[in-house]
């Protein structure tokens, strides 16, 4: 009579957590299927690394994942070797996939691309403004405000995220935000660590900013936005697991 097959570990031979031991945490979310599996698969993934469920550096176990989305391996292994492609796993000859640990370096190529684009976004954002555009603003901010009021780090991170979103639909140039648009999954990355950290004096950024707009001040928003964006670098690299020279 065969045996039960034992559990699959927490942590894997170096210790560090696996797929299995974060998702354990979490209710397990079951994937929707009107879109191809495949890309269904590779979003939830996506998002469970973006939103730190997968840590950096955590070994991903294809069975583990596929148990938790409540899909076969085959879509999973696919996901995989697309963000593998994209720069959010690491493939590695004989001991499997691992979400990619960035570097300091990397983070700071990319968040000092955002702050190009984003105080150009903001500039023309001020100029374009309408009243009502000012009101949406200031609802988004108060979205930030009770996020960080509950401590919610998912709840900031979604609302930092869609009020600067709306600043780059405000500025009407499509291909700044297209542009922007290609680096906001890793901008949302980078913050998770430090959203709450730099959330009292982020938000209070964001009312000087939303202040500036509804003045049509182009040059203090744009100089508002980029002593933000400098500020939210700086604030990761000095987080608390930042390496130390």
């Amino acid at each position: 009579m065969s045996q039960p097959a034992s559990p699959l570990p927490d942590r894997g031979p170096t210790g560090r957590r696996t797929a299995k031991g974060s998702l354990s945490s979490t209710a397990a979310k079951r994937v929707e299927r009107p879109a191809p599996l495949r890309q269904v698969v590779y979003e939830a993934l996506a998002e469970l690394i973006i939103n730190r469920t997968l840590e950096p550096g955590q070994h991903l176990v294809e069975a583990d994942l596929a148990e938790y989305l409540g899909v076969s391996r085959q879509p999973v292994r696919e996901a995989l070797q697309r963000l593998q492609s994209e720069g959010w796993v690491d493939l590695r000859p004989a001991q499997g996939a691992f979400v990619h640990l960035p570097t300091d370096e990397e983070a700071d190529q990319l968040l000092s691309v955002r702050s190009v684009l984003e105080t150009h976004s903001a500039k023309l954002a001020a100029g374009n403004a309408t009243p009502a555009d000012v009101g949406r603003l200031r609802e988004l901010q108060e979205a930030g405000l009770k996020a960080l009021a509950d401590e919610d780090t998912e709840g900031l991170v979604a609302a930092n995220a869609a009020l600067h979103a709306f600043i780059t639909e405000l500025s009407g140039n499509k291909v700044l935000a297209e542009l922007i648009g290609l680096v906001d999954r890793r901008v949302r990355w980078y913050y998770t660590p430090i959203a709450r950290p730099r959330g009292q004096d982020a938000w209070h950024e964001h009312e000087e900013l939303i202040q500036a707009i509804s003045a049509q001040d182009t040059d203090t928003a744009e100089k508002i936005m980029a002593k933000h964006t400098e500020r939210t670098r700086q604030a990761y690299h000095e987080r608390p697991e930042a390496p130390r020279s």
